[in-house]
C-alpha cells in the first residue's frame, strides 16, 4: 500500500528532480521505474525504509550512475560522465527542490505537442499512471498508447523543449496550457463519450492531484487563476461521483441524485477557492480562460448549494451559461443554456436555442437527448421518439445508452 501511495503522490515529483539532475527524460524515466520495482521486490522482505522517497532516489541515481557508466565505456568516456553524476550523487538532499515538478510538468503540457499526447504523457510522467492504465482511460490498445507516448518523447527531445521554467511573461500561457491539458484529462474521466463506464474516477481524480502539484510546486502557480478556477470547478464535479450511478450501475440523473452521498468536504474546498475570486458571485479574474472556468464553477456551485433539487435557482445558472456562450461561442454551452432556459421555465426559447446545433455536433448524442426532453414537455411526442432514436444511435457510451433505450421504450408503451 506505500509503494502504491508512493508512486500515485510521489512520482512525478522524483523523477522531475532525475531529470533536473540528467537532463535527460529517458534515463530518469527507466531508473525510476527501476527503483520502484526494486522495492517492490525487496521491500516486503527487508521491511519498509525510514526514509522511502530517499531509498528510492538513492536506488535510481545507482541506476543512472551505473547506465551512465555503460554509456560512458561505450564512447570511451566513462570517468568524467560517472564523476558527474557521483559529485553531486545524495540521495536526499534535493528531494525538497521547489521548481522540478513544475519544469516536469511544463516539459509534458508543451503546446509544440497536441492536447492528446500531452495529456497522456502528462498523466505518464507527472501522475506515474502506467502505458496500460492511460490505453484503457484513452480507450485504445496499450500498443497505440505506447507508441504515442514514444512519440511524444520524441517530440520533447526533437522539438528542443527545454527542461525549464520560461520568464515571468510566457509562464502564465505555458500554465494556461497545463490547466488545458488537466481539464481535458478530468473530462475523460468525468464524463466518457464512450465505453462501459459512466465515469472513471480515478482519471478524474488524477487531474485533480496534478492540479493541486502544479499549485504547489511555485507561487505563481499558486496564484494562477486558471489553476485556481480549474480546481474549483473539478472538486465540485467529483463531489458528486458516488451519487451519479446506483448500485447496478444505472445512471441517476442530478435531480433524482442523493445529495448526502455528495463530498462536502470537497465542495467547502471550491466555494473558499471561488469566494476568493468570485466575491459574490463577480469574477475577479484576468483572461478568458480563468473567466471560463469561473463561469463554469459558479454554475457548479448553484447547484451544490441548494439541499433539494427544487431549490435550485435556473434562472441564475442561464445567466450564467449566457455569459459563459458570450464568452466562448462554444455550442456546448449553448446545449446546456438550452437545458437551463427549459428547467427556468421556458421550454420553448429553449427549443430556440438548439437551432444549428445538430450540424455544429454533429456526432453528440446529447443534442437529440435534449431535444427530446424539450419536444416531450412541448406535447410533440412523436418527434422526441424519433430525436431519442437518433440519440441512442449516436451514443457510445454503454450505461448513457440503456438510459436513452429506456426512455424510448417507455414512450412506446404510450402508445
Amino acid at each position: 500500500m506505500l509503494l502504491e501511495q508512493l508512486l500515485r503522490d510521489e512520482w512525478g515529483r522524483l523523477l522531475a528532480l532525475l531529470v533536473a539532475r540528467t537532463q535527460r527524460l529517458d534515463l530518469a524515466e527507466d531508473a525510476l521505474a527501476e527503483a520502484f520495482e526494486a522495492a517492490a521486490r525487496t521491500w516486503p522482505a527487508d521491511g519498509e525504509p525510514d526514509n522511502p522517497q530517499g531509498w528510492l532516489m538513492a536506488t535510481a541515481k545507482r541506476r543512472i550512475i551505473d547506465r551512465q557508466r555503460a554509456e560512458a565505456v561505450a564512447a570511451r568516456k566513462a570517468p568524467l560522465l560517472a564523476a558527474d553524476v557521483e559529485a553531486t550523487s545524495d540521495p536526499t538532499a534535493d528531494v525538497a527542490e521547489p521548481d522540478a515538478l513544475l519544469r516536469l510538468v511544463l516539459l509534458a503540457a508543451h503546446p509544440a505537442l497536441s492536447p492528446e499526447a500531452g495529456a497522456a504523457l502528462t498523466l505518464r510522467l507527472v501522475m506515474g499512471v502506467s502505458t496500460a492504465d492511460i490505453a484503457k482511460l484513452f480507450l485504445v490498445s496499450e500498443t497505440t498508447m505506447a507508441a504515442r507516448l514514444t512519440r511524444a518523447r520524441k517530440k520533447v527531445v526533437a522539438a528542443g523543449i527545454p527542461f525549464a521554467i520560461p520568464d515571468a511573461q510566457v509562464l502564465p500561457q505555458r500554465l494556461d496550457t497545463v490547466a488545458e491539458v488537466a481539464y481535458l484529462a478530468f473530462t475523460s474521466g468525468y464524463a466518457p463519450g464512450s465505453g462501459p463506464d459512466l465515469v472513471r474516477v480515478e482519471l478524474a481524480g488524477a487531474a485533480i492531484r496534478l492540479v493541486r502539484l502544479v499549485r504547489s510546486s511555485s507561487l505563481a502557480a499558486k496564484q494562477h487563476s486558471a489553476l485556481t478556477a480549474l480546481l474549483a470547478l473539478m472538486l465540485l464535479q467529483h463531489s458528486r461521483r458516488d451519487a451519479r450511478s446506483a448500485d447496478d450501475g444505472t445512471l441517476v440523473r442530478l435531480p433524482e441524485q442523493d445529495r448526502a452521498l455528495w463530498r462536502r468536504d470537497e465542495m467547502a474546498e471550491a466555494f473558499a477557492l471561488i469566494d476568493a475570486m468570485a466575491p459574490g458571485g463577480v469574477a475577479r479574474v484576468s483572461g478568458a480562460l480563468s473567466a471560463s472556468y469561473v463561469l463554469q464553477a459558479l454554475i457548479a456551485a448553484e447547484h451544490a448549494r441548494v439541499e433539494r433539487a427544487d431549490d435550485t435557482d435556473w434562472g441564475a445558472i442561464a445567466d450564467l451559461y449566457r455569459q459563459l456562450e458570450e464568452l466562448t461561442g462554444s455550442p456546448v454551452v449553448r446545449l446546456n443554456r438550452a437545458v437551463a432556459v427549459a428547467e427556468a421555465g421556458d421550454p420553448g426559447a429553449a427549443l430556440d436555442l438548439l437551432a444549428g446545433l445538430d450540424e455544429a455536433l454533429p456526432r453528440n448524442h446529447r443534442v437529440p437527448a435534449v431535444a427530446a426532453d424539450l419536444l416531450l414537455r412541448a406535447g410533440r411526442v412523436e418527434e422526441a421518439r424519433q430525436q431519442l432514436l437518433q440519440a441512442i444511435s449516436l451514443c457510445d457510451n454503454e450505461v448513457e445508452a440503456v438510459y436513452l433505450r429506456e426512455r424510448q421504450e417507455g414512450l412506446d408503451l404510450t402508445r
